[in-house]
C-alpha cells in the first residue's frame, strides 16, 4: 500500500528530532523545575510549618489559598519533595505523603481509598481495597491502622478541597473532621492536612469544629503580576526549547500580558505558550512569533469551550440554556428554583423528558465542574440551602453554540429572553 507522502513526512519530521521543542513537559502545570520563583515566602512559610517533621513531631494543618494558576499545588509538592530528601539526607524519619484531587475524586470513600493506596494498605486478607462497596468506617478504619503500623508523619494535601463542601455540604464536612480528629484515635502516628482551594469564602461552609483543626495555618497565594509571569515563562522557555526558537522577546511579553489579564494565572500562560510552540511545529516552522501566539489564543479560547458544550448530552445542554436564557433576561443571581423552572420550559419545548429537581441540581454540579457556570451554596436559614448560579463563559459563545443543536435552534426568542 503507498504511504501518504505528506503524512510520511511529517512523521519523519519527529523521527529526525524535532526544531521547536527540547522538553515539551517542562510548560506542562504539573512539571516541578528546580527552583520556583516569585513564591520564596509562600514556600518558606510552608516549610516552617512543615519543619517539625523532620523530628517526628506533626505539623499543623495548612490551608492555601488562591485563585487558579497561582502555584498552590506546585508549591506544596516542591515544599514536600525537598523536606523527603532533608529526611533521607539526615537519616530522620521520613514522612508519607498523599495526594488528593477532590475535584476528580468525588466521594468520601474514594479520598479514603486514595490515602490508603498511597501507603500500600490492603484488606485485613491481603486483597486490594475494593473501588466501592465497604462502610465508610471500615475503609477509615483500615488507613488508621496502616497508620499506626509503625510510627510516622502523614502529610496529606488535599487539592481543590472546596469541591468537597461544594459538592454536598454534609458529606464533605464529615470527610473533614473525620480526617482532622483522627490524630486524637491515632497512638503511634500522626497525620497533617494540607488543603489547597481556590475559593477564599469556602469557610464560611465548614462546620466551625472543622473550621478550628483544619485551619491552624493559612498561606495566601496572590495571583502573579504580568513581569512575574514574564520571569516563569522565561524560565520555562529556557528548559522548554531549543535555542534561537524564540529570537523575538516580545513572543514572551505577549503571552505574559495575555495572562495577567486572566487574573494573573501561570498555568493559562504555561498552556498558551506550548500551545504557540506547538502551533509552529505544526506548520513545519523553526521558529514562535508574536503571531502563532495570537492563533494560540484563539485556538484555546474557541476550542475548550466549543468542544465541552457542543459534546454535552441533551440535558445538559437544556440546564445550561435555563442559566443562559435566565441571565439574558438580567437576572444576576438565579437560584436553583429558578433555574428547575426555567428548565422546564426549555426541556419541554426541546420535547425531552423532563428531570427531578434533584437530578438537575446534579447536572447543575456537573457543569460547575467543567468551568461553564459558577455556583456557590448559600444558607436560607430555617429554609436550608440553595445554590446561587452565574454564567462562567460568554452569553454570545453560549448562544452560538447551542443553537448549532437542531433541537435548540427552534426554541422561540422570547423563550430565551
Amino acid at each position: 500500500m503507498a504511504k501518504p507522502p505528506k503524512l510520511d513526512k511529517l512523521f519523519d519530521k519527529f523521527i529526525e528530532g524535532q526544531a521547536i521543542f527540547k522538553e515539551r513537559n517542562a510548560l506542562r502545570a504539573t512539571f516541578i523545575p528546580n527552583y520556583l520563583p516569585f513564591r520564596e515566602e509562600q514556600m518558606n512559610r510552608i516549610g516552617s510549618i512543615l519543619g517539625p517533621a523532620l523530628r517526628g513531631a506533626p505539623p499543623s494543618n495548612i490551608l492555601c489559598y488562591g485563585k487558579t494558576g497561582t502555584g498552590k499545588t506546585v508549591v506544596a509538592k516542591y515544599v514536600l519533595d525537598m523536606l523527603v530528601s532533608k529526611a533521607k539526607q539526615s537519616e530522620a524519619n521520613v514522612p508519607l505523603r498523599a495526594h488528593v484531587n477532590c475535584r476528580t475524586i468525588t466521594t468520601n470513600y474514594r479520598i479514603l481509598k486514595a490515602l490508603c493506596e498511597s501507603m500500600n494498605a490492603k484488606m485485613p486478607d491481603g486483597s486490594a481495597i475494593p473501588f466501592t462497596g465497604l462502610p465508610t468506617d471500615e475503609i477509615r478504619t483500615i488507613l488508621m491502622q496502616k497508620l499506626d503500623s509503625e510510627p510516622k508523619i502523614f502529610v496529606a494535601v488535599l487539592d481543590e478541597i472546596d469541591s468537597l463542601v461544594k459538592r454536598d455540604i454534609n458529606q464533605g464536612n464529615d470527610i473533614l473532621y473525620g480526617l482532622t480528629r483522627m490524630n486524637g484515635e491515632l497512638e503511634n502516628s500522626r497525620i497533617s492536612i494540607i488543603g489547597i482551594s481556590n475559593d477564599l469564602k469556602f469557610k464560611d461552609l465548614l462546620d466551625p469544629r472543622v473550621l478550628s483543626t483544619l485551619g491552624e495555618e493559612e498561606v495566601i497565594f496572590p495571583p502573579y503580576d504580568a513581569v512575574q509571569l514574564r520571569g516563569i515563562l522565561q524560565q520555562r522557555v529556557e528548559l522548554a526549547f531549543n535555542e534561537g526558537v524564540i529570537q523575538d522577546e516580545g513572543v514572551i511579553n505577549l503571552v505574559g500580558a495575555l495572562a495577567a489579564q486572566e487574573h494573573g494565572d501561570a498555568r493559562r500562560a504555561l498552556d498558551l505558550l506550548r500551545t504557540t510552540g506547538e502551533l509552529a511545529e505544526r506548520k513545519g516552522e523553526n521558529h514562535v512569533t508574536q503571531e502563532h501566539v495570537r492563533d494560540a489564543q484563539k485556538f484555546m479560547e474557541r476550542d475548550t469551550i466549543t468542544e465541552t458544550v457542543k459534546t454535552l448530552p441533551a440535558q445538559s445542554k437544556a440546564v445550561l440554556l435555563s442559566v443562559y436564557a435566565l441571565t439574558n433576561r438580567g437576572q444576576k443571581d438565579i437560584f436553583t428554583g429558578e433555574c428547575f423552572n426555567a428548565y422546564m420550559e426549555i426541556a419541554t419545548a426541546m420535547s425531552i423528558d423532563t428531570l427531578t429537581q434533584r437530578r438537575v441540581g446534579d447536572l447543575i454540579s456537573e457543569l460547575d465542574m467543567l468551568g461553564l457556570i459558577n455556583t456557590t451554596v448559600v444558607s436560607k436559614g430555617r429554609y436550608g440551602r440553595t445554590k446561587r448560579i452565574r454564567l462562567a463563559v460568554s452569553k454570545k459563545h453560549v448562544r452560538t453554540i447551542l443553537e448549532v443543536d437542531a433541537r435548540l435552534s427552534k426554541l422561540s426568542k422570547e423563550l430565551l429572553g
